[in-house]
C-alpha cells in the first residue's frame, strides 16, 4: 500500500482512538448508566394497587459510575433523593466489582490517549519494529478493546446479577420494600460499547494498512522455518 494511503488510514484510526478516550472520559462522569422504575411493593400491596393505580406507587431511578438519583413513589407524589456510592453505598454494593468498573474505565482511556498517540507517530514519524510500530499498534489497540469488553459484563453482572438497582432503592428505607420494575441500559453504557467497536475497528484498520497480525505472522514464520529444515 502506498506511503500516503497508509498516512490516511492510521490519521483516521488516530482521531477514531482520541474520540474514543473523550467519550469514555465523559461516561466516567456521568448519572446515564442506568435508566429504570421501582416499585414501591409495601404501599402496592397495602391497598391492592392495580392498573393506574400502579403507577402512583412507581418512581424513577438513574445512576452512573459515582453517584444518581431516584424518586421515591409511595402513593403520595414524588419525593427526589440524590446519592451517591462513595462513601454511601459501598457497603450494599459488591464493591470490588464497581471500583473495577471504575479502573478499566480508567485504563481504557489512557490506552486510548496512548494509541492516539503511536497512530499519529506512525502517520508522520518513521517508526522501527518495535512497540513503536505495528506490534504496538496491535498492542494498545487490543488492550483499550479489552477493557471496554471487561467494562461491559462487570458493569452488567453487578446491575443485573447482583441487582444493583434494588439495593439503592431499599437502601435506609425501613418499613418499605422496593423492587424494580423495569431498568435499561442508558447512554454512557452504550458509548462504552461504541468504543470497544472503534477498537476493534481500528485493528482491522491496522491491518488494511498492510501490517500482518504479530501472531499470524510468527506462525507463518514458523511454517517457513520447519520446511527449510526439512529440505536439510
Amino acid at each position: 500500500m502506498p506511503a500516503q494511503q497508509k498516512k490516511i488510514i492510521f490519521c483516521i484510526a488516530g482521531v477514531f482512538s482520541f474520540a474514543c478516550a473523550l467519550g469514555t472520559a465523559a461516561a466516567i462522569g456521568t448519572q446515564l448508566w442506568i435508566r429504570g422504575t421501582i416499585l414501591c411493593k409495601t404501599g402496592a400491596l397495602l391497598v391492592n394497587a392495580t392498573g393506574q393505580e400502579l403507577e402512583k406507587f412507581i418512581g424513577e431511578i438513574q445512576y452512573g459510575l459515582f453517584y444518581g438519583e431516584r424518586v421515591r413513589q409511595c402513593g403520595l407524589g414524588g419525593r427526589p433523593f440524590q446519592f451517591s456510592f462513595f462513601p454511601d453505598l459501598l457497603k450494599i454494593i459488591p464493591a470490588s466489582i464497581h471500583v473495577s468498573v471504575i479502573l478499566f474505565c480508567t485504563v481504557l482511556v489512557v490506552f486510548a490517549l496512548v494509541g492516539t498517540g503511536f497512530f499519529m507517530y506512525n502517520a508522520f514519524g518513521s517508526p522501527y519494529e518495535t512497540l513503536h510500530g505495528p506490534v504496538g499498534l496491535y498492542l494498545w489497540t487490543f488492550i483499550a478493546c479489552s477493557c471496554g469488553c471487561l467494562i461491559l459484563i462487570l458493569f452488567s453482572s453487578e446491575v443485573k446479577i447482583h441487582h444493583l438497582s434494588e439495593k439503592i432503592a431499599n437502601f435506609k428505607e425501613g418499613s418499605f420494600t422496593f423492587k424494580t420494575h423495569s431498568e435499561q441500559f442508558a447512554d454512557s453504557f452504550w458509548i462504552i460499547l461504541g468504543c470497544s467497536l472503534v477498537h476493534f475497528m481500528n485493528a482491522l484498520l491496522i491491518r488494511f494498512a498492510g501490517f500482518e497480525f504479530p501472531f499470524s505472522k510468527s506462525k507463518d514464520s514458523a511454517t517457513t522455518t520447519g520446511a527449510v529444515d526439512l529440505m536439510y
